[in-house]
């Protein structure tokens, strides 16, 4: 992932700050589900090392591992937009250290704080569209006849 996409880059000192106040730290083993496509969205986390797989249920084959996400990279967007299901599952590649955050504590803090609300929403928009890219880039790679044919 870019760095544009982590927390540290995408996010100003005293949003980074106030979105910190209301972290715990978490550790996953590996082979962890963090979570499952389809089920309730509450939560979301922020690698401070090891490895996580996004994957996506294709139907009759394993999951397909969308893209990994190392050191200070968010898991997690579906807890900031309705219904807040997961659109993806996610799995502990290595042994996981993170923040975890409650997704409704931090929705009330944007909806308290216009500001941080803008940068938290700027911030897992840029997330969005960077996995939107690397899905598809990477479902055509597994699956189309002749991949994805280089970025364009």
């Amino acid at each position: 992932m870019t760095s544009a996409t982590t927390m540290t880059a995408a996010l100003p000192a005293e949003h980074r700050e106030r979105l910190m106040r209301a972290a715990r730290e978490v550790s996953f083993e590996a082979g962890t589900r963090l979570f499952e496509e389809g089920r309730r969205a509450d939560r979301f986390w922020i690698v401070r090392t090891g490895t996580v797989a996004l994957d996506l249920r294709v139907p009759g084959r394993r999951p397909a591992v969308i893209e990994s996400l190392g050191h200070g990279e968010l898991v997690g967007f579906s807890w900031h937009f309705p219904p807040y299901l997961w659109q993806l599952g996610a799995e502990a590649m290595s042994p996981v250290r993170a923040w975890e955050f409650h997704a409704e504590t931090v929705r009330a803090m944007c909806a308290a704080d216009a500001e941080f609300g803008r940068a938290i929403a700027v911030w897992v928009g840029r997330v969005v569209a960077h996995r939107l890219h690397a899905s598809r880039v990477r479902l055509l790679d597994l699956y189309a006849p002749y991949g994805s044919g280089g970025l364009t």
